[in-house]
């Protein structure tokens, strides 16, 4: 268990900064009013966030960004680890977010994509997403070896649906930040089960807001033997975003 103590005092500066919800739709700010100041490690939180209807035709919602915005960085990465076929890929907290059905319907090399998410509203929307419910029409895959599967799970204990070393990239859209916010142990839990479940020669992203200043030196702390680096996105819509990359051997 890693204590976190290098990383308290950052984060405890990071904590009192503003959380971006620019992206949050107006009614859905109205119904949970001010998210930074809850727990976003509390699942009563995300049901009832999940539960809101979205707004016109879309049928997903992306905290910080999309698919869209991170293929960029997303594409290469599964061309260049082509050892398994289709590539296993696992989206942590995966709530209703593009990421998943984007890499389903439109990455052009086959993958295999698992999104967990302990909200089993968010699980049951990405279902119907997928399957076609509610007179919608099904996905289609981008590959025709592709899969797309979603299950509730617990990310902070993902031995009863994850194997060891059995994914070759393991993704976190927000999933660290608002897990950090119930606390860093549980933050620094999750970070281990991702690794765990990461083969050796795979690639964990953590996307997230925060600044590297925060960030580096936790997940550096807690990834020793795994190389760290970080990658700059966007602005997008006037906002910087960061992509954590770690890494095993090449």
């Amino acid at each position: 268990m890693f204590s976190g103590r290098p990383c308290v005092r950052l984060w405890m500066a990071a904590v009192h900064g503003t959380l971006h919800v620019a992206t949050l739709a107006a009614g859905t700010r109205r119904a949970l009013g001010s998210l930074a100041g809850s727990c976003l490690a509390d699942r009563c939180l995300w049901d009832k966030l999940h539960a809101q209807p979205l707004l016109g035709s879309v049928p997903t919602f992306d905290w910080f960004f999309g698919y869209e915005e991170a293929q960029g960085l997303l594409l290469p990465l599964l061309q260049g680890a082509r050892a398994a076929c289709p590539l296993r890929v696992l989206d942590v907290g995966c709530g209703t977010s593009s990421l998943c059905t984007g890499l389903y319907t439109k990455c052009p090399h086959p993958v295999d994509v698992l999104g967990l998410d302990f909200s089993p509203v968010a699980v049951a929307h990405m279902n119907r997403l997928l399957e076609g419910g509610q007179g919608q029409t099904p996905l289609n895959p981008g590959h025709p070896a592709s899969r797309l599967h979603f299950m509730q799970a617990d990310v902070q204990n993902l031995e009863p649906v994850a194997s060891t070393g059995s994914f070759q990239l393991v993704l976190d859209k927000g999933t660290w930040d608002a897990v950090a916010r119930g606390g860093l142990p549980g933050a620094y839990q999750l970070l281990s089960e991702c690794l765990r479940v990461l083969s050796p020669q795979g690639t964990l992203i953590q996307f997230s807001d925060e600044d590297p200043d925060v960030r580096l030196p936790c997940l550096e702390q807690g990834s020793q033997g795994w190389t760290v680096t970080v990658q700059e996105l966007g602005p997008f819509r006037g906002i910087t975003y960061f992509a954590y990359l770690v890494q095993g051997s090449q």
